[in-house]
């Protein structure tokens, strides 16, 4: 009888230690190939989208003393292909200002390509060739980003087609300057290595679906790199696709942020503490028309508070384009409220 309980029991721990192992967690060799495979699988399934890009620019030579002959700068990028009829997506410092550019697809063919538009202020820009069988990039969706999720770049770096790296989104939300002066937003930063001619290839999830187009990479930090998020890519390439540009509207001034005295902040119960300090006009600008002065301090635009010249740029949308808008301002120790009405601009600072 003893026997038997001790071979039950024995068996009872038996079963036990059998559950245990089925319940031990996964090794290191098995996490690594599922890691491995999710890289895999999306950059098989992007990779026949990726483009490799060669531009040509003419350039002067401005030494003195010789004389001045046309030159001819080469350059290259990334790119993907975003619709069937084939419009690439790419950044605009690849492409601005180039007089010939050249796509290499994934099968080795080579295609000229057409500048359909280009947009400085958010650095992207659509190309289009003419090619048959052209495989599209699924896009994603911003919203779906998380902190801390796998993400995969694709693209060229120094000519290197077709380079993977991995990472993870490091961050979202940030604000990056572009080339043009204006504040970039919903930016993603992501620690997948970037390197000079990574610039407009796909920043892709596990899933295989473009999230960003790679942009730019903070030199000499390591692992801190950007990408403008997808939903600002798609904004921008409808809006080239159908007028060739991004509309803007401009009031034609130059200016700096300034802090405000507290005493005015106090007297008036002011919203912010610092607006932009006026310093000169362009010519017959919406903001000299209006009787903005030299010297004037703008705080507030359409009852939005103004803190810098960053929030003016947000504000002065497509969308107020002929719109007569209230201008708020601190003229000496007075607050004044002047009208404005904004003009259409592609790339001005104000």
């Amino acid at each position: 009888m003893k026997t038997e309980i001790e071979l039950i029991m024995r068996d009872g721990a038996t079963e036990e230690r059998a559950g245990a192992a089925n319940l031990a967690p996964q090794s290191d060799d098995d996490v690594m190939d599922a890691y491995s495979r999710a890289v895999i699988t999306a950059a098989e399934k992007v990779s026949p989208s990726v483009v490799y890009i060669e531009v040509e620019q003419r350039v002067s030579n401005r030494r003195p003393n010789i004389r001045r002959m046309p030159q001819e700068r080469r350059g290259s990028g990334s790119g993907f292909i975003f619709t069937p009829d084939g419009f690439i997506l790419t950044n605009s410092h690849v492409v601005h200002g180039v007089k010939k550019i050249e796509v290499t697809l994934a099968d080795g063919h080579k295609h000229q390509a057409d500048l359909i538009g280009d947009d400085q202020d958010t650095d992207l820009a659509v190309i289009r060739i003419n090619a048959p069988n052209l495989m599209p990039a699924q896009l994603g969706e911003a919203h779906r980003i998380r902190v801390g999720q796998l993400v995969i770049a694709i693209g060229n770096p120094y000519g290197f087609q077709y380079s993977v790296t991995a990472g993870v989104v490091s961050a979202l939300g940030r604000s990056l300057r572009a080339q043009s002066g204006r504040l970039m937003d919903a930016v993603i930063q992501t620690d997948a290595a970037l390197n000079p001619g990574n610039s407009g290839g796909p920043l892709v999830n596990s899933r295989g679906e473009v999230i960003g187009v790679n942009t730019a990479m903070i030199l000499p930090a390591q692992g801190i790199c950007f990408a403008t998020s997808i939903d600002t890519a798609k904004f921008v390439a409808s809006r080239l696709i159908r007028d060739g540009k991004v509309s803007r509207s401009y009031i034609g001034l130059a200016g700096q942020n300034v802090p405000l005295p507290r005493r005015i902040v106090r007297y008036y119960d002011l919203a912010v503490e610092s607006g932009i300090f006026v310093i000169s006009f362009e010519t017959d600008s919406p903001a000299r028309k209006g009787g903005l002065r030299e010297g004037d301090i703008i705080i507030g635009f359409d009852d939005r508070p103004i803190t810098g010249i960053d929030d003016l740029h947000k504000l002065l949308t497509e969308e107020r384009i002929g719109r007569t808008s209230s201008l708020m301002v601190i003229r000496g120790a007075e607050k004044v409220t002047i009208e404005v009405t904004p003009q259409e601009s592609e790339s001005r600072d104000n």
